[in-house]
């Protein structure tokens, strides 16, 4: 179900151009707790940054590292 009314557009321009509506608590300020308290709950798997590594063998053992959470 839809609250307002069906919009037409003839392009794709034209959609583009039109302003998105957002009624006030549309749910946006809910799905940011959710992604705030997700974060929190769950920390990240995955080390930041980028990694070189010498060898392959290396490489396949960080990446076992990782995977299992230690």
């Amino acid at each position: 179900m839809t609250n307002g009314p069906v919009e037409r557009f003839r392009t794709g321009e034209e959609m583009n151009a039109a302003p998105a509506r957002v009624t006030p608590g549309d749910g946006f300020e809910r799905f940011i707790r959710h992604c705030a308290r997700y974060r929190a709950i769950c920390p990240r798997r995955y080390p930041r940054g980028v990694f070189r590594f010498r060898t392959l063998e290396e490489a396949q053992a960080a990446r076992e590292r990782v995977a299992r959470g230690c």
